[in-house]
C-alpha cells in the first residue's frame, strides 16, 4: 500500500485489521474472511471488484503449521490445516480465476513454504498441503499462463513473524520420536523471534516479483530457504541417477 496499491485484506477476526484501515484509508477495504468457506470467497473476491474496479493480483497467504508426530495427529487436525492451506488455495483461487480470465492478466501468487520442496519432520499434515500446493500451482500455470495469467510459488523459509509464535501448537511427542519430533519442537521453541528472515524485506520481494512482467513460477526467501532447497534437489538428482538402472528397466 505503501507503493500506492489498492488492497483487499482479510482475516478470520477483522478486527485483527482495524490498524491497517486506519493508517491507509480507502486505500484498502477489509472483509472477514475464512478462506475454507466457498461462499466466502467468491464474494471477498466479488467485494474487490465491486470497490476497485478490478482483481490484478491475488496472494494466498492464509496458513498455519503444527509440529506433532504424524502418529500423534488426528485425522481431525491433519484435515484442518489441509483444509487451511491446500484446500483455502484452491477455494481462492478458483473463485479469481473466471474473473482474471474474461480480462485475460492477473497474477496470482501462492505462498507455499520450503517444506513444499523438503518434508520438514514434526510438520505432516503442512507439508502434505505445501506440496499439494505446489503440483496444484504447477498445474494453474501451465493452464492459465497461455490466457495471459501468471503464477508464483512463494517458498519462505523462516521468518520472524507469528507463523511460528501464537498461531502454531507445538506438541510433545513420545519418547519414540523423542530424537526427531521432539528435538524438532525443542528447536522451534527456542529458534522463534530468531529466524533469519525479515517479513519487510519479504514483502519487497513479492512486490518486486508482482511487478515483473515475466516473473519465475517459484521464487525462493530466506538464505535458509535457499540453501536447504539446493542441498535437497542435489541429494534428489544424486539417488535419481544411483538408481537409474533400476526406473528405466520397467519398460516395454
Amino acid at each position: 500500500m505503501e507503493s500506492g496499491h489498492q488492497v483487499v485484506a482479510t482475516a478470520r477476526n477483522i478486527i485483527q485489521l482495524q490498524d491497517l484501515k486506519k493508517t491507509y484509508g480507502d486505500q484498502v477495504i477489509t472483509i472477514a474472511l475464512d478462506v475454507t468457506n466457498e461462499v466466502a470467497a467468491y464474494n471477498a473476491v466479488q467485494s474487490a471488484i465491486d470497490h476497485f474496479g478490478h482483481l490484478d493480483i491475488l496472494v494466498n497467504n492464509a496458513g498455519y503449521g503444527n509440529i506433532n508426530s504424524i502418529e500423534e495427529t488426528s485425522l481431525t487436525d491433519f484435515r484442518a490445516e489441509i483444509e487451511t492451506n491446500l484446500f483455502g488455495t484452491i477455494i481462492l483461487t478458483k473463485a479469481a480465476l473466471p474473473f482474471m480470465r474474461k480480462r485475460r492478466s492477473g497474477h496470482i501468487i501462492q505462498v507455499s513454504s520450503i517444506g513444499g520442496r523438503i518434508g520438514p519432520i514434526g510438520r505432516g499434515p503442512y507439508a502434505a498441503a505445501k506440496w499439494g500446493v505446489e503440483g496444484f500451482s504447477e498445474v494453474l500455470d501451465k493452464e492459465v499462463g497461455p490466457l495471459g495469467i501468471k503464477v508464483t510459488i512463494i517458498e519462505p523459509g523462516g521468518f520472524r513473524t507469528d507463523f511460528a509464535g501464537s498461531s502454531s501448537s507445538i506438541h510433545d511427542s513420545i519418547l519414540d520420536y523423542d530424537a526427531t519430533v521432539g528435538a524438532t519442537a525443542r528447536f522451534q521453541r527456542d529458534y522463534n523471534g530468531k529466524q533469519p528472515g525479515d517479513p519487510k524485506k519479504a514483502a519487497q520481494a513479492i512486490l518486486k516479483i508482482a511487478e515483473m512482467s515475466s516473473p519465475p513460477l517459484r521464487l525462493l526467501l530466506g538464505s535458509d530457504a535457499y540453501n536447504g532447497a539446493l542441498r535437497n534437489d542435489q541429494l534428489k538428482t544424486q539417488s535419481d541417477k544411483e538408481w537409474g538402472d533400476l526406473s528405466k528397466s520397467t519398460d516395454y
